[in-house]
């Protein structure tokens, strides 16, 4: 395939070709690849990656019209290249941020010294939907809340890399992740065995050490789980997949009791099973009805009692939602200074926030030039994208601003750096966003690379599978006096 077709837009970072035509360093052997591949070995290659995501069942869930959708897993055949002298300063910024954000979450919670310091203005928490008096005076072991966390990362038009976002309520994506690595083993051995790319297979087991740290009995093996709501939740296929992969029984509410020693219990044909630790992907609301909605049927009655009195580890925690909230998140630098008394590694996008009013006003004349997000969605749902945005649309941002300035905040549109996609018969750059996990209990961990999500309409900021993006392998291709096996 000639790459001379592919024409990389020089107002944008292309993460494979210079403005020039040049292949990036690190992705010569990559672009030769590409080069020499024709239209029809690539395409018997897609044929092959869409085959094997059929047979292993590798699917994801949409809520459309209050149906529950499965479709199958978006794959694009083009792995995306990362350099490990960058991914080294990557790694570094990404456990900086987590442990600066479970020292906040620790402090918010107790002290609240951030607060009385004037750094985070009080009513910012105040105000959080997702802070829990439940939580108050709590210290989880390790003072650690969110144990896993996916932060969004992605590369401007100069090549910088930015933090988007956290997530640390129930991240999602890292079994789709390590799937799409299983499926470049199949289709492209060859590339893979030309390039020295870090492993990731080892994140089910670093996971599995991680939430075994975190039980409170001092036991060799501690009886872990993983909480489901359920067959029709949208990331079913990774909570099985996680399960089985680190050798943990997959639970629904119904399988667990609390006793009257506030201790949790599971269920078994052998009789009752103490708990030690719950890896939860249920939120907050529907985890106990003794304590948040009394109507929910996923959650267990009475498991805030058993983790308050420390008899289980829940992970992530609860109340790790006062920090995954987009208006906390412009303060993330500035808890990295407080908390930690460093430089911080990663940047922020620069951000408005429209509980303050200079900002807010800002943010009502200029929103046609601005992306406008709420504070507590995800998924790309709710997100306003100015310059694509129609004049009705631009009216409701601002009466919704108007109405509750607290919920929103703002960013410039950032051009997203582009990657080779196999579109039809030829090469197209495409948008991407890469999410890396890591992992905080007694030590930090963090994937070699992540998921990538490509937003597959041309021009499209917009990656979210749940909003048509799909994804890609991502390599981190280490100095070839490394050895890294795949």
């Amino acid at each position: 395939m000639d790459l001379a077709q592919y024409s990389a837009q020089p107002e944008l970072f292309d993460e494979l070709l210079t403005p020039q035509g040049r292949a990036r360093p690190g992705s010569a052997k990559l672009a030769q690849f590409l080069r020499r591949a024709s239209i029809g070995q690539l395409s018997l290659k897609r044929e092959s990656a869409d085959l094997a995501i059929k047979t292993l069942g590798i699917s994801f869930t949409i809520y459309s019209e209050g149906k529950n959708i499965d479709r199958q897993w978006p794959f694009d055949l083009v792995p995306r290249l990362i350099r490990d002298s960058e991914w080294k300063v990557i790694e570094l910024g990404l456990k900086q941020r987590l442990k600066a954000l479970n020292l906040f979450i620790t402090d918010v919670y107790n002290e609240q010294l951030i607060i009385k310091d004037g750094v985070i203005p009080g009513d910012i928490i105040s105000t959080s939907k997702d802070f829990r008096a439940e939580c108050v005076g709590m210290r989880p072991k390790f003072d650690v809340w969110a144990h896993i966390c996916g932060t969004d990362l992605i590369r401007d038009r100069d090549g910088t890399i930015y933090v988007l976002e956290d997530n640390l309520r129930v991240p999602s994506g890292v079994s789709y992740m390590l799937e799409n690595r299983n499926i470049s083993k199949r289709i492209l051995p060859e590339l893979l065995d030309r390039h020295n790319v870090l492993p990731m297979d080892d994140y089910p087991s670093q996971l599995f050490n991680t939430l075994c740290s975190l039980s409170p009995r001092s036991i060799k093996r501690p009886e872990v789980v993983l909480l489901t709501p359920g067959i029709f939740n949208s990331a079913y296929f990774e909570h099985a997949f996680l399960a089985q992969r680190m050798g943990v029984e997959l639970v629904e509410g119904s399988d667990l009791v609390v006793e009257s020693d506030d201790c949790v219990y599971m269920k078994t044909v052998e009789g009752a099973s103490r708990v030690d630790v719950i890896y939860r992907r249920i939120d907050d609301q529907f985890m106990d009805p003794e304590v948040f909605r009394p109507e929910s049927m996923l959650g267990v009655k009475g498991l805030m009692r058993a983790w308050r009195a420390g008899n289980v580890a829940i992970a992530n925690a609860p109340g790790v939602g006062v920090a995954d909230d987009k208006v906390v998140y412009t303060y993330v630098p500035e808890m990295i200074r407080y908390y930690l008394n460093e430089a911080p590694i990663l940047p922020n996008v620069p951000s408005y926030l429209c509980s303050n009013a200079d900002e807010r006003a800002y943010v009502i004349d200029h929103c046609r030039d601005l992306v406008i997000k709420p504070a507590n969605e995800s998924g790309g749902y709710g997100m306003y994208i100015g310059p694509r945005e129609t004049k009705e649309s631009t009216r409701k941002i601002r009466k919704l601003i108007a109405a509750n300035p607290r919920n929103y905040m703002a960013q410039p549109v950032i051009s997203l750096s582009t990657v080779p996609t196999l579109i039809g018969e030829q090469l197209e750059p495409r948008h991407v966003d890469l999410r890396p996990f890591i992992l905080q209990g007694e030590d930090s961990f963090v994937t070699a690379g992540g998921l990538t999500r490509v937003a597959l309409v041309r021009g499209s900021l917009v990656v979210n599978s749940s909003q048509g993006g799909g994804s890609k392998d991502t390599w981190v291709v280490s100095d070839p006096q490394n050895s890294g096996k795949n």
